[in-house]
């Protein structure tokens, strides 16, 4: 493994609440010790909260990492800190190499210099000089779509006109180490079209790219490795597609803490757990292959079952029936049983899905639950790029011209 372009270690930010603006005028610090005379002696105490706790990540040249998490997870707070706009009040970074930040719309850009100007003043802002911008100046334009207004001041652009051109000085400038915040999410779909491939391009070409987004198939598609950051913390850092997946999974089930359902209550039998059989990751509720699967369910009867009825099916999260299916004329005594269902493939899209179980006993409902924690699947993706055209289904195939395979994708299954 090369040695780190970036690398945190203990990295926290603390911030105070409830700070109020001052003129700083002796009118007002007069007005107010008129109202209050008790004030000018007693200090202010403002209630402090950490943004980022304990952050330690290394990112190696040439990776594309993603961040994920909630609003005011801290992800944007950690952004700046690389981009040495803020300072930590904890810990340190090293970052090896040009920087280049987008972190909001026009960044840098001068409101009364036109976006020409600002082209040049970005360009040196992220160390190059004015031949390497002039050779990089139509493409970029081109790319931003704004011949016709690239010689007017900015502080006339919209804020789509805006993100384009920041994104595209960003993108063709060549730093060394690209920093990104959720400027995919903005521009028309044709633009965000154009942005995910030039991403693609600047990731091929061997830079490395710290991307914040909330769109969690860009994420899958560009990012190698992915950092799940709650409430400032690291709670989990991964490969791509399983970070991205127990992220979605925690945020359909409102990151419930696995507990069960409300179920129906029973004296005949009771659904005790669920797990994937052999479970490669080792988790026995995720699902990272696209080979052979077994799901196998405890069940508790206290009393014997003579015509029973067992049902199965599986749910995603926009509670889509996926699959379904029942097993009639069952006869069990009572004890523990095990159910298992045997798929030989379960190739699902990733993403957080639900079991949902039942047994009857001659028409009589002696159980019936959502399973819980949901199972995840969390295997690479082999879907269409465009968002549009991903369906339910994500199923590896091979493609041939004239008989000759292409072999570059991950067909192992």
């Amino acid at each position: 493994m090369s040695t780190p372009v970036i690398q945190t270690v203990g990295i926290g930010k603390r911030y105070r609440r409830g700070l109020q603006a001052s003129s700083g005028l002796l009118r007002d610090s007069i007005a107010r010790a008129f109202r209050s005379p008790l004030s000018v002696f007693r200090r202010a105490s403002h209630e402090t909260f950490w943004a980022l706790k304990d952050i330690s990540l290394e990112v190696h040249e040439g990776e594309v990492l993603g961040l994920i998490g909630r609003n005011g997870s801290g992800k944007t707070t950690l952004l700046k800190i690389l981009s040495r706009i803020t300072q930590p009040t904890a810990g340190w970074a090293e970052i090896h190499g040009r920087v280049g930040s987008l972190l909001e719309v026009g960044t840098g850009f001068h409101p009364e210099l036109t976006g020409r100007e600002n082209t040049y003043l970005s360009g040196a802002i992220l160390g190059m000089r004015k031949g390497e911008i002039a050779r990089k100046f139509d493409e970029i334009v081109a790319f931003a779509e704004l011949e016709k207004f690239i010689d007017s001041p900015v502080k006339h652009y919209s804020s789509g006109m805006y993100v384009r051109l920041a994104f595209a000085v960003a993108a063709h400038l060549e730093p060394e180490i690209l920093l990104v915040d959720e400027v995919l999410a903005v521009g028309d779909i044709n633009f965000q079209r154009k942005c995910l491939g030039k991403m693609g391009d600047v990731a091929r070409a061997g830079r490395t790219v710290v991307l914040v987004s909330h769109q969690l198939n860009q994420i899958r598609r560009l990012c190698n490795r992915v950092v799940w950051i709650d409430a400032g913390v690291i709670r989990q850092n991964g490969l791509a597609h399983e970070v991205v997946s127990a992220y979605e999974s925690a945020m359909a089930r409102g990151a419930a803490n696995g507990d069960s359902r409300d179920r129906l209550s029973s004296t005949r039998s009771r659904f005790l757990k669920w797990e994937i059989a052999d479970s490669s990751s080792g988790a026995p509720h995720v699902l990272d292959t696209l080979g052979p699967v077994t799901i196998i369910l405890s069940v508790e009867l206290l009393q014997p079952i003579t015509k029973g009825e067992h049902g199965i099916a599986l749910f995603n999260s926009e509670r889509q029936l996926i699959w379904a299916r029942a097993v009639q004329d069952l006869t069990l005594e009572p004890g523990i049983h095990l159910f298992s269902h045997a798929f030989p493939s379960l190739p699902l899209r990733p993403g957080p899905y639900t079991w949902v179980v039942s047994l009857y006993d001659d028409a009589r409902q002696p159980d019936s639950w959502e399973c819980v924690p949901e199972m995840v699947v969390a295997t690479p993706g082999h879907q269409h790029p465009d968002d549009r055209w991903n369906g339910i289904l994500n199923i590896p195939t091979v493609f041939a011209i004239n008989g000759e395979s292409d072999r570059d994708q991950d067909l192992v299954l």
